[in-house]
């Protein structure tokens, strides 16, 4: 008989290792989990009833942005809200350091237009009190958080800090600036860094529409930064590309594994443009790994979608010039202009005015065009396209696109999935998850603030893939706990949590499985300077825990800030999990 901290009563324990669900009951004491299953003897200064309701690990998402949130808030956020624990920010090479005075600007604007978060937000709310990657980590190790936070080392910042102008404009390192990158790269996986990323893809562009500074770097460079990582024996490298040719890239990327034996990932999606080129990586990827190469593919768990409005960064009149005309008006004068029956006709006879492919193809693309709507269904069938509904209604595309953001005093959405959606359908996807060569990923929580909202991953793959899909076949939920709990944490290096079992971190979750639901997103105004952002919040989330304190309660925050920032790889498995 003794007393715990906090016991978790009568749940169904879904554990992290794959194992069939059972009941039982958890008891935490010191943040740490002491003992599980069966009936918990003496009382819990703190009792969740659980009875009809699972217990997992906390979440851990290994492709955020926070890098900048974490500077000026402390709720990780929307994140948090979605059962989330641990959150790995410093992803595609984009972050903001180690950073000059003189390069601050340059690294705001190249985080403006990868990531889209506003210039006015981050030059107001980054405090810059480092230049060093590791006095990064220093200011970040003084505050607390609702979740933890792990940082990786930006390649773009590491880039541009070694090489200044240079680097900048994609030129050739040399030999020199090689060695250089790699011993900051050590020294910054040393000093509590989980990894290196980088990007080679060219949708990664400043603000001003210049390519990534990492775009066109060597091979040469790259092995070199790992091997900095391979001298310090930690860190993960993370790599996101076009892959146009994946066969090729991918045989360079093994090249760096094999000469530096650190694990690395990709990003992995469906693209219209080669709606079955993905296999390729993917079987690249399954192939290395079965050789016992530490390589795996991130993949997403729905669409990665760009979210239209009225009130967003992009609606399907962007780049008409009437709708230009007002859209710097104040968004209650927008949309009463936009119900002016005389400015509609007008607008809806207007045509794109530019040379920009996103807006002047993918914005019209309406057979692609779906209504976010409640229950928001993110595998939506092709009668709930906007050109569709328009056949039905006798009207334009146009028009139904105008009705439906005109809903919700003008605050209604459309759906624009521009990934894994190709042929309308999330089988595709459904192969990704099950390949043992991959991880839940891709999430880019804190990012895209006005334009995708999928921070909620975690909750899409509990209430679609184990509950509510009737387009194919579901998932099982031990299946998925597993792989966004112990195997995404512990490929970080995180082997202190993830798992439900005596020793582990008492990072848990209680979620009323039955009516879970993930609500629509809304535009909240909480960034420095005003800022707009998207936010999705989740009922059923009975309880987050985070080092055995609630964090969040029947979905809404307590206040609790355990959370502080993780420097690399985290302890060893208890005995009894590591032997399985």
């Amino acid at each position: 008989m003794g007393t715990s901290d906090l016991i978790i009563r009568g749940g169904t324990i879904v554990d992290g290792t794959g194992s069939a669900p059972y009941e039982g009951d958890v008891a935490v004491s010191g943040g740490i989990i002491t003992q599980v299953g069966g009936r918990v003897s003496g009382k819990g200064i703190e009792e969740i009833d659980a009875r009809g309701q699972a217990v997992t690990p906390g979440f851990v998402d290994i492709h955020t942005h926070y890098d900048g949130q974490v500077t000026w808030g402390d709720a990780i956020s929307p994140s948090s809200l979605h059962g989330i624990t641990t959150v790995v920010m410093g992803n595609c090479g984009v972050g903001f350091a180690p950073c000059r005075d003189a390069d601050q600007t340059r690294l705001i604007r190249l985080m403006e237009g990868v990531e889209d978060i506003p210039f006015p937000v981050l030059s107001e709310g980054l405090p810059w009190t480092w230049e060093s990657f590791p006095e990064y980590l220093d200011f970040l190790s003084g505050r607390t958080f609702d979740t933890d936070i792990a940082a990786q080392l930006p390649h773009a910042a590491l880039r541009v800090f070694v090489m200044g102008e240079r680097g900048a404009n994609r030129e050739d390192a040399t030999a020199d600036d090689i060695a250089r990158m790699k011993q900051l790269a050590k020294e910054a996986v040393l000093s509590g860094a989980f990894g290196f990323s980088t990007s080679r893809t060219l949708n990664h562009r400043t603000a001003d529409g210049e390519p990534t500074p990492t775009l066109t770097a060597s091979e040469a460079e790259l092995t070199g930064i790992a091997e900095g990582l391979k001298e310090a024996d930690c860190g993960v490298l993370q790599f996101v590309s076009d892959f146009n040719d994946p066969q090729k890239e991918a045989a360079m990327l093994r090249r760096i594994v094999e000469t530096s034996g650190r694990p690395l990932s990709v990003s992995l999606a469906q693209a219209d443009v080669a709606p079955d080129g993905w296999k390729l990586l993917l079987g690249a990827i399954e192939q290395a790994a079965a050789e016992g190469l530490p390589m795996r593919a991130q993949v997403a768990p729905r669409p990665v979608g760009v979210l239209l409005g009225l009130e967003l960064t992009l609606n399907p009149f962007s780049a008409h010039p009437t709708y230009q005309a007002i859209m710097d008006l104040p968004f209650e004068k927008r949309v009463e202009t936009l119900k002016n029956p005389e400015f509609r006709e007008k607008l809806l006879a207007d045509e794109p005015s530019t040379d920009h492919p996103f807006l002047r193809v993918m914005l019209r693309s309406f057979g692609k065009m779906f209504q976010l709507s409640d229950p928001v269904n993110y595998e939506p069938g092709p009668e709930r396209t906007l050109e569709y509904m328009a056949r039905e209604r006798g009207v334009s595309p146009e028009a139904v696109a105008l009705d439906l953001m005109l809903e919700r005093d003008g605050r209604g959405m459309l759906y624009l999935p521009f990934l894994n959606y190709s042929q309308g359908s999330l089988e595709p996807v459904r192969a990704m998850m099950e390949s043992p060569a991959t991880l839940p990923g891709l999430s880019d929580g804190g990012a895209h603030v006005g334009m995708i909202c999928d921070g909620s991953f975690t909750t899409t793959m509990l209430t679609h893939w184990v509950r509510d899909r009737t387009a194919g076949p579901t998932l099982p939920l031990e299946y998925l706990v597993r792989r966004q709990s112990r195997d995404t944490a512990h490929w970080m290096g995180l082997n202190d949590r993830g798992v439900i079992a005596p020793g582990y971190r008492a990072d848990l979750n209680v979620i009323d499985l039955a009516n879970l639901k993930l609500h629509l997103p809304e535009v909240r105004y909480d960034l420095p300077a005003g800022g707009r952002r998207l936010m999705q919040r989740a009922t059923g989330y009975t309880a987050t825990i985070l080092k055995g304190a609630v964090t969040h309660r029947d979905g809404d925050p307590t206040g609790a800030r355990p959370g502080r920032l993780v420097r690399g790889a985290q302890g060893a498995q208890p005995a009894a999990i590591a032997a399985e």
